[in-house]
């Protein structure tokens, strides 16, 4: 079931041809690890998610047609699911986005060491090696609506010095634990534990297909790199922060269909802010209501699956 906001949207990006990068030298298609042989972290640009979530394919492509290499540490660069990737149909562009399941929903050791064999969770155990080496993880996504971007990551202390850093996109969404069912990636071991160093962000790049997305990717991309001391300050000078000051909002609650007959009360797609008991949706019988004054509508599924997320109610910070 879909929501109400069906119509297809332009599509600007559209798939390139990586069979180039295929063969990586990790052993694992898709990933390339570039040493730069001297001390630093090893910071990780993950694409594709999501298949039908171009902009971070625009921006891992770039890293590499460009030849950019770490001045320290690592670089690793990761394609994630290509096989969602290859299944892209202009006429269908939202029934891309994963083959058995959301693969930024597995990240946790149940399903990673269970009999699961989707194609997402096999891919999962592939990189997960890979991604446990890292220091720092920037996941690529964008959104299935005409919404402004966001940075995403958990209202952790260690994330504060790395977000003003970023700064940009100048909305910017705390996600405090695991909310939704299934662990996100950024989320995936150290990433998500306060005590532990290592920091995995999300960036919202905008509308999935929008030719925008594709250039903000590249641009926090570049100035993620530059945080790590990865590239030279002349490169990172060419990619500067949007000017304003970044709205904050915090996810309450995760709102998971119980039916097959949720449905949304308006044809929200996010950012919109709601009055204390305004009606969010229909689960059922069950009525989804704003628990709180200005609560703010987080990424509203266009894909509704029942036991799945379908939206995420958020407070303004």
């Amino acid at each position: 079931m879909t929501s109400p906001s069906d119509n297809l949207p332009p599509i600007e990006i559209t798939p390139k041809d990586l069979s180039a990068y295929r063969s990586g030298n990790r052993g694992v298609d898709y990933v390339h690890t570039f040493d730069s042989g001297r001390p630093g972290p090893h910071v990780i640009v993950n694409a594709l998610t999501h298949g039908n979530e171009f902009c971070g394919m625009m921006a891992v492509t770039h890293l590499l047609e460009q030849g950019i290499r770490p001045l320290r540490g690592k670089l690793t660069l990761s394609f994630a699911n290509v096989a969602a990737y290859h299944r892209f149909d202009p006429a269908r562009p939202f029934e891309s986005r994963f083959v058995d399941r959301d693969f930024n929903r597995i990240w946790d050791d149940a399903t990673l060491d269970g009999p699961d064999q989707s194609v997402e969770a096999r891919r999962a155990r592939e990189l997960r090696p890979i991604f446990a080496e890292g220091d720092a993880l920037l996941d690529i996504h964008s959104t299935s609506h005409a919404v402004p971007p966001m940075l995403i990551h958990e209202p952790q202390a260690k994330y504060a010095a790395l977000s003003r850093h970023l700064h940009s996109p100048l909305h910017h969404v705390l996600l405090p634990g695991v909310m939704h069912p299934g662990r996100p990636l950024i989320q995936f071991g150290a990433y998500g534990r306060p005590d532990a160093a290592p920091l995995g962000v999300v960036v919202e790049c905008g509308q999935h297909f929008a030719a925008s997305s594709g250039i903000l990717a590249i641009s926090i991309t570049m100035r993620f790199l530059d945080f790590f001391g990865m590239i030279p300050a002349d490169l990172a000078a060419q990619y500067q922060p949007e000017a304003g000051e970044p709205k904050r909002y915090e996810v309450t609650r995760v709102v998971v269909a119980q039916s097959a007959d949720f449905r949304f009360a308006q044809p929200w797609i996010g950012f919109e802010e709601l009055a204390e008991g305004e009606l969010i949706a229909m689960d059922g019988d069950i009525e989804v209501r704003a628990p709180f004054p200005r609560c703010t509508i987080i990424m509203p599924t266009r894909r509704i699956l029942q036991g799945r997320d379908v939206v995420s109610l958020a407070r303004p910070v």
